[in-house]
């Protein structure tokens, strides 16, 4: 699901390869190449994500509400930052995943807890919302690799798929959880296992590079919250109980460590290509 996603050819919804585009100076993907350290911080993103909204919620006092104004400012200002820069930078763009994974859960949690919307609607209604973005993505684009996110429209598009992937991920795997009531640390090998399954589906029987992109990403979402509840709550509700504060200043640690090994080794950058004539 790493090196063998990201060195696929850049597939349409219907299997067929994009064509090169032709333009007098080249263009660089805005996004990182999809390797082992993309899903590893993806992983890591998403339980900060978990994890960082309580604690903002209740720790802070911030409450559902404020945290949910904070985080979605915070969000859009690093999201100008991120499409002025013409290329992809490890540090904006992987605050700008960390930051989407807070709102993407708030959405999902304001829904739940303030308006009483029962996570069967809502996850039905984030499913559809996700398959009209891809729809209308492709309808624009002709494609929905992310090998290719470097137009501006296909970059709204992609962060747009990215926030609705995160609300999916949230509730589905509330849903998941409250049904089965399997626990966090069964819920995260469950979705492991799950995330293990669409690898398998793509390396062994041809399932699509970019469908098998996305499934996992929408699944990464459950698995990491199921990690961060399983070490933040406390050991009476089956937890580890580190904390929220302990669980979201060790993975902070860990991700910035990792964003900066990218960005001096540049390891995750993928090749620039012509431009396109028109955006």
């Amino acid at each position: 699901m790493t090196s063998e996603i990201s060195n696929s050819s850049a597939l349409t919804g219907g299997g067929a390869p994009v064509a090169p585009s032709a333009g007098p100076r080249p263009r660089w993907n805005k996004v990182p190449e999809v390797t082992v350290y993309f899903w590893v911080i993806k992983v890591l993103c998403t339980t900060v994500g978990e994890t960082a909204a309580d604690l903002l919620a209740e720790k802070a006092g911030l409450g559902l509400t404020g945290v949910s104004v904070l985080m979605s400012a915070l969000l859009a200002l690093v999201l100008v930052v991120q499409f002025r820069t013409r290329a992809y930078r490890a540090g904006v763009y992987w605050t700008a995943v960390a930051l989407i994974s807070v709102v993407g859960t708030l959405i999902s949690d304001n829904l739940t807890d303030n308006m009483g919307v029962p996570l069967e609607t809502s996850t039905t209604v984030f499913a559809v919302i996700l398959a009209v973005v891809f729809a209308v993505w492709y309808r624009r684009e002709r494609t929905l690799s992310i090998h290719h996110i470097d137009t501006t429209g296909r970059e709204g598009f992609y962060w747009l798929a990215v926030l609705f992937t995160f609300a999916l991920g949230t509730a589905a795997g509330d849903l998941v959880s409250e049904r089965m009531n399997l626990g966090y640390w069964l819920s995260a090998v469950l979705f492991a296992l799950a995330i293990g399954a669409v690898a398998v589906a793509h390396l062994a029987l041809g399932l699509n590079a970019v469908w098998s992109f996305w499934i996992a990403y929408v699944l990464t979402r459950p698995l990491g919250a199921s990690i961060g509840d399983y070490l933040s709550q406390p050991t009476g509700d089956g937890g580890l109980g580190l904390g929220t504060v302990v669980t979201s200043v060790l993975f902070l640690a860990v991700i910035l460590a990792m964003v900066v090994y990218l960005s001096v080794t540049r390891k995750d950058i993928t090749e620039p290509r012509p431009a396109r004539q028109t955006v």
